[in-house]
């Protein structure tokens, strides 16, 4: 799949399946492939991964035929280009509540490498590009596929607008930030907050626009909201997998053998 054809899918309602990548093996691209994701999100909100390491990450995936969709660390037009020079196949904006975020960042993503007082005119609709610098631009931005966050009350407020924005290709819900925001900190099983994922789903779908939530509380609630129009499928991350499968196994072995279950507690990691 390329960033082109995700796009596509993410608009005319299809489901696409994808995962957070938090692990930088070399080994990890390939035992990724065999699961049968159609993308990849790496996060460089919450995790650190330099540069040049993400640029190898990046290549890695599109060379297999996985679109990596990076989420930067602010919704900053810079670091979109930034990533995407690195090979990213699109970007996600974390804690996006305007439309002003979402132009700055649509210049960023469809006019690339279109910048300055010329960007901005063509985003306003002051001016027109030229038919041959428009084709230039629409081949070349192409696989880019810009995707926001939207996990606050605030920017559920102004969803409307934001939709509205040309060449949108979905929106992903924050379960953690948004339950912050509306006031119940975790809380996923309260009606307020499926109310609001449900709202969220309900309006991106009737733009057209793809939508999802990175979610890894409940299949059951992420197969409800599918039903109910998400596409965007972010389940779970590399780690969680990992410790949930490794736990299950553990735990299995304690049963079979007669000793005792033992639960340790970390911290949790929000992405």
């Amino acid at each position: 799949m390329r960033g082109r054809e995700l796009a596509a899918a993410l608009r005319e309602g299809k489901r696409v399946y994808g995962t957070c990548i938090l692990s930088t093996s070399p080994h990890w691209p390939n035992a990724v492939r065999r699961t049968g994701v159609d993308f990849v999100f790496i996060d460089t909100e919450h995790v650190a991964i330099d540069r040049e390491q993400l640029s190898w990450m990046c290549r890695m995936y599109q060379a297999l035929g996985i679109p990596p969709i990076v989420r930067i660390p602010r919704p900053d037009p810079y670091l979109a280009c930034m990533v995407l020079d690195g090979g990213a196949a699109g970007i996600i904006a974390p804690y996006v509540e305007s439309v002003e975020e979402v132009q700055a960042l649509r210049g960023a993503v469809k006019f690339r490498p279109l910048k300055g007082k010329r960007l901005q005119a063509i985003l306003a609709s002051r001016e027109e590009l030229e038919p041959a610098l428009a084709q230039y631009l629409a081949e070349r931005n192409a696989d880019s596929v810009m995707v926001v966050n939207i996990e606050s009350i605030h920017a559920i407020a102004a969803l409307d607008d934001i939709l509205a924005v040309p060449q949108l290709d979905a929106v992903l819900i924050g379960p953690h930030d948004l339950s912050l925001s509306l006031g119940i900190p975790e809380e996923y099983r309260h009606p307020r907050f499926d109310e609001a994922v449900r709202t969220i789903i309900a309006k991106a779908r009737a733009k057209n626009v793809g939508v999802g939530i990175h979610f890894s509380a409940g299949m059951d609630q992420e197969i409800a909201w599918a039903k109910a129009g998400a596409n965007l499928i972010v389940h779970i991350s590399d780690i969680g997998a990992f410790s949930q499968a490794l736990a299950a196994d553990f735990k299995a072995f304690r049963a079979a053998l007669g000793e005792e279950e033992v639960a340790r507690k970390g911290p949790s990691i929000h992405i």
